[in-house]
């Protein structure tokens, strides 16, 4: 385990030679890692698992759309795929993979079946955290713990598949058996992390839903789409428009950034481009700022998690989620993206 020293702060990491894939699989052998969910993040966490030679099974309702997925990605029916009661019974490790609000759903029959010495496994401190709204409180004589890959799980498997690994964070909120922690480690390694750093179940949701309602997705649509109509209302046309906004950063910029970092990123540009990258950039911070703080105080209050919940309730959820994104999709922008990526050298080939 490395300390590593950011000015005055200690954080704590694990990497992959540190604690290398056959110490994972000493520390689950014997284990059966079920996982419950088969959306986002369940599908290249238990194919990864699975290739890395980790004994999961998968816990899914039949008939339905996921159960089909999961046979077609290999897992067969009574082998090492269940209906989720079977799965739960089971499993030592049960990997709680399912939405938020499927989680909150599903707890009162999942409770039943974590018995002393189990360990209940999370990717996301949601439901743990905001206790009070999900009512997922686990008995305290089992595991609780967590691995949170930073990034969808699609990354998760090609990441995977092409031996880079993903970073993820790690987290014990319960030690029952005295084993939380290396099978924490254990489970990070196993599917497929890069290196793990420490946090809690709080900071990872809160740190988390920030994200995503921010930088990650929220802020940078609503900065694509304004920087757009901008260009757009100034008389530059789709192509010129959506190529200074969008496909300039995720072709070229953002990939160096990822590579080395933003001052890096900054000094590989022209002279123009660095003087004013630098003089606004303090500009957009402090018109951005207060909007970050309003959204940080509504996720710690968890106004966030509420709304999330209330919307997933609804029967008509996917049908207006749907229109949502058939709106985004149809925004001049998101067309003008298509027509953009279809003159790509590698879609003109096809």
């Amino acid at each position: 385990m490395s300390k590593i020293k950011f000015g005055d702060e200690l954080e704590t990491v694990m990497t992959r030679e540190e604690f290398p894939l056959k110490k994972a699989k000493e520390v689950l052998k014997g284990e059966t890692v079920a996982i419950i969910g088969y959306g986002v993040q369940g599908p290249a966490q238990a194919m990864n698992l699975r290739d890395n030679g980790i004994h999961v099974i998968i816990g899914q309702r039949y008939p339905s759309p996921s159960w089909g997925k999961a046979v077609k990605d290999g897992w067969k029916k009574g082998k090492n795929l269940f209906s989720i009661e079977e799965a739960l019974e089971k499993g030592t490790i049960i990997a709680y993979l399912l939405s938020d609000a499927g989680q909150m759903q599903l707890w009162p029959d999942v409770k039943k079946y974590l018995t002393k010495g189990k360990a209940l496994y999370f990717s996301h401190g949601f439901g743990i955290t905001y206790k009070e709204q999900t009512k997922i409180i686990p008995p305290i004589d089992i595991d609780v713990i967590l691995v949170a890959p930073k990034g969808a799980g699609r990354s998760v498997r090609t990441n995977f598949l092409d031996g880079s690994g993903i970073n993820s964070s790690f987290a014990v909120f319960q030690d029952a058996t005295g084993r939380a922690r290396e099978r924490v480690l254990a489970m990070g390694i196993a599917i497929g992390s890069g290196f793990l750093f420490e946090t809690n179940f709080k900071n990872e949701v809160y740190s988390d839903l920030t994200g995503e309602r921010g930088v990650l997705m929220g802020a940078l649509a609503g900065i694509m789409e304004a920087q757009y109509e901008t260009l757009r209302k100034k008389g530059h046309t789709p192509s010129e428009a959506f190529n200074e906004t969008v496909e300039e950063l995720t072709q070229s910029l953002i990939r160096m950034v990822a590579e080395s970092g933003m001052d890096w990123m900054y000094a590989n540009c022209s002279t123009t481009a660095q003087r004013g990258a630098l003089d606004w950039k303090g500009k957009f911070k402090k018109a951005v700022m207060p909007v970050f703080k309003k959204l940080y105080q509504s996720v710690k209050e968890g106004k966030e998690t509420a709304r999330v919940l209330k919307a997933n309730a609804t029967k008509d959820y996917k049908e207006k989620l749907n229109k949502e994104l058939k709106e985004m999709s149809e925004l001049e922008i998101w067309r003008a993206g298509r027509m953009v990526r279809s003159l790509r050298p590698e879609n003109l080939k096809k």
